[in-house]
This record gives structure tokens, sequence and C-alpha cells, in this order.
């Protein structure tokens, strides 16, 4: 049956609940918060900028130690973005919160509630109510 074959109630009745229908799904298909503004992407960049101003200010880092843990494992869980070079025991830390030791000339000493630890942060097992902190520092030359 076609709609031309349809009475005219029933083809309103049709119109009707077509229309409601399409209604419906431009409804369900939007969104209730409206669109960014073109402003938006340009604050991504302005945010990463920021993160990047940041990282390059940043020179101290802090958290508290945990019974049985090592100084690096909670680096790396306080900032999973931290980078070494060598592992375990071995491990130098270069890189805390995007902030890289420039080489040759700086390096990130550990410390543990205010002084510097006599071994490295792979070796440096914590205990609860520590402060360990690493603080970006210059090599004498």
């Amino acid at each position: 049956m076609t709609t031309s074959t349809l009475s005219l109630p029933a083809r309103l009745i049709a119109a009707t609940a077509a229309g409601l229908l399409s209604v419906g799904l431009l409804a369900g298909c939007s969104d209730d918060e409206p669109a960014p503004a073109p402003s938006a992407s340009a604050s991504a960049g302005s945010d990463a900028a920021a993160d990047e101003h940041m990282a390059e200010n940043i020179t101290e880092f802090s958290y508290a130690g945990q019974d049985g843990e090592t100084a690096l494992d909670l680096l790396l869980v306080q900032d999973p973005e931290a980078q070494t070079t060598g592992e375990g025991e071995m491990a130098f830390v270069t890189t805390i919160k995007g902030r890289t030791a420039e080489d040759g000339k700086e390096f990130w000493g550990l410390y543990v509630d205010g002084e510097m630890a006599e071994v490295g942060a792979g070796s440096l097992v914590t205990e609860d109510g520590q402060q360990i902190q690493w603080k970006l520092e210059a090599i004498d030359q």
C-alpha cells in the first residue's frame, strides 16, 4: 500500500509520525553542550605552551616515602613520565615533570628528609613519614 492509497487521516498520522521520528533522531544526535568556540583549540595550544613553560621552571619535586618502596618506584607513581638512564639500582633520573637536566651541567639530586641520599633512587628503600625530594642541582666544574 502506498501513501497515495491511504486516506487523508492516515496520511496525516503517517506524516506526523515521520516528523516526530525525525525530530527525535535529530535531538538524540545533538549534544546538550554547545560546540566549542574556535578559541578552544587555541587554548589547547596555550595549555601545551604553559605546560612546557612550567616544566622549564621546575627545580624541585617531592613526595612522601612508603614502607618498602624505593624512591624510584614512588617517583614513577607520582610522575609516570619521569625518565631515567639505566634501570633498577643503576637508574639515574634525568627528567622529572617534563624538566630534563641539562647534560653535563645539571642533575636531579635525591634528598631524604633534607639530607642528600647516599644511594641511588633504585636502591633507596623508603619508610613511612620520610620526605623524598628531588632538586635540580648544578654540576660544579
